[in-house]
């Protein structure tokens, strides 16, 4: 399919919107497979490639 997918990012799960195979990170702009999506921030609506990428953003917010 190769096609961007649209989620609505849940506590412990994601909803679907628009039907695709993966998604951007927010930090480093990688595909992530849905298959492998793992990390992602609910309040900001942003997956991320892997612990390491959501792990700078949280850095990143915590020192606004």
């Amino acid at each position: 399919m190769n096609k961007k997918a649209k989620l609505k990012y849940l506590p412990n799960n994601f909803q679907i919107l628009e039907e695709g195979d993966y998604v951007e990170c927010a930090v480093s702009g990688k595909k992530i497979i849905l298959e492998n999506l793992n990390y992602w921030n609910v309040d900001k609506q942003e997956p991320y490639f892997s612990y390491k990428e959501a792990f700078k953003k949280r850095e990143e917010l915590n020192k606004k």
